[in-house]
């Protein structure tokens, strides 16, 4: 098949391409930079099924493709926050332009969506039912509306001009190839601690979350879009460690010595994050199989390559 994967660049999104590539897929990658990085996708530039198109999603784009996985987006509150209206008018003017795409062309849509559109979650764990807690007018709007919106412009193309979609709700991923700056805590509590720097915890380090290898989650978009399920379908680990556990592994694993620093929790920052899987398991067949120790060993080596 011909794929487009706009935000192919990217941390999620490179690691799809390089599954989709070994399957023997035509590939068009599409991506504008802002977060995405060329190193991820390096070794497939010379590869005769394989496109690279710099193009910001903002703007329409004429292509021809089967399947259309919909990823471009910043992820995290550093990059998504930087320019707030820059990341809603992604989420909005963006999908709008690729569902208008899918509609002219027939092909497959799915959107990565986010377990964002929970908000700071008065469900626990939070079923695809839950219709979430969010703040529309705090400094993560721009991303939790935004994708809310994405959400609803899916919904509504498919039931108006029957285009073909899939919803995909991702909760915390984490891998090779996460940025370093991008203030995640993952990635943080890894490149703090490989510098020898303390590890910063915001708040008490009690509110949880739920951590996804990338190899799972990739895996978890390709069942959803070649099953017949619609969605939302939420894509996640259910094993739910608080911050500071998270803390305290990473400790362990890279420097015993390092110590805890604490600071004030951001704005809207949810205090507790654990997907309830049912529907994936159910319509996929799909559950995550890489414990937490073992995707942090893989995420740590790959750092310890890029920092040194």
């Amino acid at each position: 098949m011909r794929i487009l994967v706009t935000g192919g660049a990217g941390f999620i999104g490179s690691h799809l391409i390089d599954r989709l590539m070994a399957a023997g897929h035509e590939v068009i990658c599409l991506d504008n930079f802002f977060t995405g990085t060329k190193r991820n996708i390096f070794k497939w530039m010379n590869n005769p099924y394989f496109e690279l198109i710099r193009h910001d999603i903002t703007e329409p784009i004429r292509l021809e493709a089967d399947q259309i996985y919909h990823l471009a987006c910043p992820a995290s509150p550093v990059h998504y926050q930087y320019n707030p209206v820059k990341t809603i008018k992604t989420n909005v003017i963006g999908t709008l332009n690729m569902l208008g795409l899918a509609k002219r062309i027939k092909a497959r849509f799915l959107l990565a969506s986010t377990s964002e559109v929970y908000g700071d979650p008065d469900v626990h764990p939070q079923p695809e039912e839950y219709r979430g807690n969010v703040n529309c007018i705090g400094i993560r709007s721009c991303y939790d509306e935004g994708k809310r919106v994405a959400e609803t412009l899916a919904f509504d193309y498919h039931r108006q001009n029957n285009v073909d979609i899939r919803v995909a709700r991702i909760f915390n991923t984490y891998g090779p190839r996460m940025l370093e700056n991008d203030g995640r805590v993952v990635s943080n509590f890894v490149v703090q601690a490989l510098q020898g720097k303390p590890l910063t915890v915001y708040g008490d380090g009690l509110q949880t979350r739920s951590f996804c290898y990338v190899d799972d989650l990739v895996e978890g978009l390709m069942r959803l879009m070649n099953q017949d399920y619609i969605g939302p379908v939420n894509l996640g680990n259910p094993g739910e460690y608080t911050i500071l556990e998270l803390a305290q592994k990473i400790q362990a694993m890279i420097n015993p010595d390092a110590e805890l620093v604490y600071k004030d929790l951001p704005s809207d920052d949810p205090k507790q994050r654990q997907p309830d899987i049912t529907k994936a398991k159910k319509y996929l067949g799909w559950k995550p199989t890489i414990p937490l120790q073992d995707g942090l060993k893989l995420t740590i080596a790959d750092f310890r390559e890029r920092l040194v």
